[in-house]
């Protein structure tokens, strides 16, 4: 049978991976308010900005004729779905997240969500995270921005500044100094 007669199959979509939810099992998805605004922003570009875009080009090669070796329909309608399937994931944990604003934070002499942490290590290198929502860690490749369900973050929730607190590692186990806590933008 010509392939001109065969079904569009979309079965393509077994192929992509599910996005991964990352949050513990009966937690919420705390958020800051800048990671509430990147969740917001990607939505928007992708229902308003990239997905018509999509829409008009599919549209177009669907009246070209053939849609079986149509490249463009073809690569098209599979953006669409990868589209619809990443608009799902940020609907749904949007409508999951819980806004956790850290310059609303009274007790600012422990490290909570929203800190920002400057620690020092046995060997005295000094490094400073904030503590943030799961998405918006994701999102750094420099390590600044750490998720609250890290082993770090974990680690160093309630300590205090002057505190020394261990954090387990695959190398073992390493010792901690919390030098500042702050919290704000």
């Amino acid at each position: 049978m010509s392939k001109a007669f065969t079904k569009e199959t979309e079965t393509d979509d077994e192929d992509l991976p599910e996005e991964a939810d990352t949050l513990p099992v009966g937690t919420k998805n705390y958020v800051t308010p800048r990671g509430m605004k990147l969740l917001d922003d990607e939505l928007h570009a992708l229902l308003r900005v990239e997905r018509p875009k999509i829409v008009e080009i599919v549209s177009w090669a669907a009246g070209n004729g053939d849609r079986s070796e149509n490249g463009d329909y073809i690569y098209g309608k599979r953006r669409l779905r990868e589209i619809d399937r990443r608009v799902r994931y940020l609907t749904k944990r949007r409508e999951n997240a819980e806004l956790v604003d850290p310059a609303r934070q009274k007790a600012l002499e422990q490290v909570f969500f929203g800190a920002t942490v400057t620690y020092a290590t046995k060997k005295g290198d000094e490094r400073t995270i904030k503590i943030v929502g799961i998405d918006e860690a994701a999102g750094t490749d420099d390590g600044s921005l750490v998720s609250w369900v890290s082993p770090i973050a974990r680690a160093l929730v309630k300590a205090r500044e002057g505190d020394a607190v261990k954090l387990r590692t695959p190398a073992g186990e390493e010792v901690l100094e919390v030098l500042e806590i702050t919290y704000g933008v």
